[in-house]
């Protein structure tokens, strides 16, 4: 069996590809720290404006304690076809009303669950990117992309 022989990807290419992965992945996986320890877990994020992710999250949650010790965090997406998108960044609280409320309006979800808005429970991360990386199925090369267009 041959080793497989990834395309070539113009550098143009790589913003939307990117893009693309991210939109056709519902739950990438989340990392965070725990001390030493590395913690993932499937996310389900909220809205994603470019490279910037929210997440909504409850503050009995263990990677609340874990992003407030560490806040850089690392996303992984992964499309159908096991193309790859690994989006490195810090998480911060989100804390501006409208945001929020733009958020709360979108998602039936949170709204089913958490009852209201003023949930003292209810924390929404927005993760900044500091990095975005994209690989093509079995590459094993990653290919670093702009975080602006």
């Amino acid at each position: 069996m041959s080793k497989p022989v990834p395309k070539a990807i113009a550098p143009a290419e790589l913003l939307g590809l990117a893009h693309s992965v991210i939109k056709a992945d519902r739950f990438p996986v989340l990392a965070t720290m725990d001390g030493d320890q590395p913690r993932v877990r499937p996310v389900s994020p909220v809205r994603t404006d470019g490279f910037t992710v929210f997440v909504a999250n409850l503050r009995f949650y263990g990677k609340t304690a874990e992003i407030a010790a560490n806040p850089k965090v690392e996303l992984c997406y992964m499309d159908d076809g096991h193309n790859q998108v690994r989006l490195t960044g810090v998480a911060e609280v989100a804390t501006e009303r409208s945001l929020l409320q733009e958020i709360w309006d979108a998602n039936p979800l949170m709204r089913q669950f958490l009852g209201s808005l003023d949930n003292p429970q209810l924390l929404v991360y927005r993760i900044r990117p500091t990095r975005v990386r994209f690989m093509q199925e079995w590459a094993l090369e990653y290919h670093e992309v702009p975080l602006t267009s």
